[in-house]
C-alpha cells in the first residue's frame, strides 16, 4: 500500500526588495512520501523568491508533466514553470516549449555541477529559461528548518535571501548559471 503525503501548513511572508514584493502566503503543502525535508524547503525557497498572487505549488513529485511551481495567466496559459533539482536535457526543453518563462533551481552539490556542465550548451537556444544552482550547505540549513506548521520571514534583497523561523535564520545566495542578469 501506498504511503500518504505528509501535509505541512506553511505561512510566508516575502519582502522582496529587489522586485518590491511584500506579501503574505498562506499555503497547505504536501510533502510526498519520497521528499526529503531539504527538497521540500528548497520548494518553499522557491516558491518564495518567485511569490505572485497566481503562484501556485502543484502535485509534484507525483506527476511527471508538471513543474514543482507553476503561475498560469488568468486565461490559463503557463507564465512561469518552476522545476526543481536536476531535469533531463528533454524535460528543459519541453518545459521551455510549455511556458513563457521557466525557472530551475539546481541543488545536490557536485552532482549539480556535473548536470550543469553537462546540459548547459543545449541550453543557449532558450532565452525564456534560467537556471539556479543552490551550494549544499544552504539546502542542508533550509531542510532543518522544516516542521509540519512553519511561519516564515523571506528577505530578498540584491540576489540574497534570508530565511527566519522564529530565531533560527538560513542565509541563501543563488548562483545564477543561466539567465536574464548574466
Amino acid at each position: 500500500m501506498a504511503q500518504n503525503s505528509t501535509i505541512y501548513k506553511v505561512e510566508i511572508s516575502v519582502s522582496d526588495m529587489d522586485r518590491h514584493y511584500y506579501e503574505t502566503h498562506k499555503l497547505t503543502v504536501a510533502k510526498h512520501p519520497s521528499e526529503t525535508d531539504e527538497r521540500l524547503m528548497v520548494r518553499v525557497l522557491a516558491f518564495a523568491l518567485n511569490a505572485h498572487e497566481h503562484l501556485e505549488m502543484t502535485r509534484g513529485l507525483s506527476t511527471d508533466d508538471e513543474p514543482d511551481i507553476w503561475q498560469k495567466s488568468l486565461s490559463g496559459e503557463l507564465e512561469l514553470w518552476v522545476a526543481l533539482g536536476l531535469p533531463s536535457e528533454k524535460v528543459v526543453r519541453q518545459s521551455c516549449g510549455k511556458s513563457k518563462e521557466v525557472i530551475i533551481y539546481a541543488y545536490g552539490g557536485r552532482t549539480a555541477d556535473i548536470w550543469w556542465d553537462k546540459i548547459r550548451n543545449s541550453t543557449t537556444r532558450f532565452d525564456n529559461l534560467q537556471v539556479f544552482g543552490l551550494s549544499d550547505e544552504d539546502t542542508s540549513a533550509l531542510g532543518k528548518l522544516a516542521s509540519r506548521a512553519m511561519k516564515l520571514q523571506v528577505n530578498i534583497q540584491e540576489g540574497d535571501v534570508m530565511v527566519s523561523v522564529g530565531d533560527d535564520i538560513v542565509y541563501v545566495t543563488p548562483v545564477n548559471w543561466k539567465g536574464a542578469d548574466r
